[in-house]
């Protein structure tokens, strides 16, 4: 817990490297990247980590990348599946088990302005981020016994 009692404290961005984003990587201690689960995807994925390198030699030495999630899964699709592949092989550990399925009622909940765990708390979407949720706590507390 941090001195203002809040174990994670979890800053949204646009899907887009502008000011606010890199502001956001300055202020931050770790960072989750979602990676859709297609194409091109892969591509800005090296373009961001290019510019996490950049704000770690200037602004701020101790941003650290807790995990790269799958996003807008679909196990149907072989697309989704070979981004998987690519992804899980060149940065291994990093990418978390879990991964976010694509799903209705994720893409109805902004329309609603409504979070989607409480749009929907049942459906596929807001039960794989509450996974996602346990399987970074869960890591968390690996790398904290590490450091201690």
């Amino acid at each position: 817990m941090d001195a203002y009692g809040f174990d994670y404290i979890l800053i949204d961005c646009p899907p887009s490297l502008n000011i606010l984003t890199v502001n956001a990587m300055v202020a931050a201690h770790a960072m989750i990247v979602p990676l859709q689960s297609e194409f091109f995807a892969l591509e800005g994925l090296s373009q961001l980590m290019l510019t996490i390198r950049e704000v770690r030699q200037t602004a701020n030495k101790s941003l650290r990348i807790a995990g790269v999630v799958l996003t807008m899964y679909d196990r149907r699709n072989n697309l989704s599946q070979q981004v998987e592949a690519d992804a899980r092989e060149n940065l291994g550990g990093l990418v978390f088990t879990t991964v976010i399925p694509r799903n209705v009622r994720l893409s109805e909940a902004p329309s609603y302005a409504m979070p989607a765990l409480t749009y929907d708390s049942q459906s596929a979407g807001s039960q794989a981020y509450r996974k996602l949720a346990l399987e970074l706590m869960a890591k968390d507390k690996i790398s904290m016994r590490k450091v201690s």
